[in-house]
C-alpha cells in the first residue's frame, strides 16, 4: 500500500507540520445553546451556555468541546469502573446546541477551547 500525499493518514488530525504549526487549517466556532431552559433534554446534560472552540470543522468544534467537559471516568462518581460519558455531551446534540463558523480566517493557536 502506497501512501497518498493529498490524503491525511489516520491518526494525523489536528497534527503539526515540520515548522511545530498546526497540519491543518483551525477556525474559530462559536456553540450556542438552542433549546429552552426547561427541555427534558438538558436534564441527560449540563447547559454550559455559550462555547467558544478553535477547531477543524463544524463536527470537529463538537468533539472539541465535548472533549473539555469532565467525564466521570475524571472524578469519584458514578458511573465508574471505566464508564465513559463522552458520547452524552450536550456540544453532540445539534437539538441542544448549535454551531457556527465564527472566523474562517486561519487562527493561531492549537485546537482547544478559546
Amino acid at each position: 500500500m502506497t501512501d497518498d500525499p493529498a490524503q491525511s493518514r489516520v491518526g494525523a488530525l489536528g497534527g503539526t507540520d515540520a515548522r511545530g504549526q498546526p497540519a491543518e487549517k483551525l477556525n474559530v466556532y462559536r456553540l450556542d445553546p438552542v433549546a429552552q431552559l426547561d427541555d427534558p433534554r438538558w436534564d441527560n446534560a449540563p447547559n454550559h451556555g455559550v462555547v467558544r472552540v478553535r477547531a477543524l470543522s463544524p463536527a470537529d468544534a463538537r468533539i472539541v468541546a465535548a472533549e473539555a467537559e469532565i467525564d466521570f471516568v475524571d472524578i469519584d462518581a458514578k458511573p465508574g469502573d471505566g464508564t465513559t460519558t463522552d458520547s452524552a455531551s450536550a456540544f453532540r446534540d445539534e437539538k441542544l446546541y448549535s454551531v457556527s463558523l465564527e472566523n474562517e480566517t486561519e487562527q493561531p493557536g492549537k485546537r482547544g477551547l478559546i
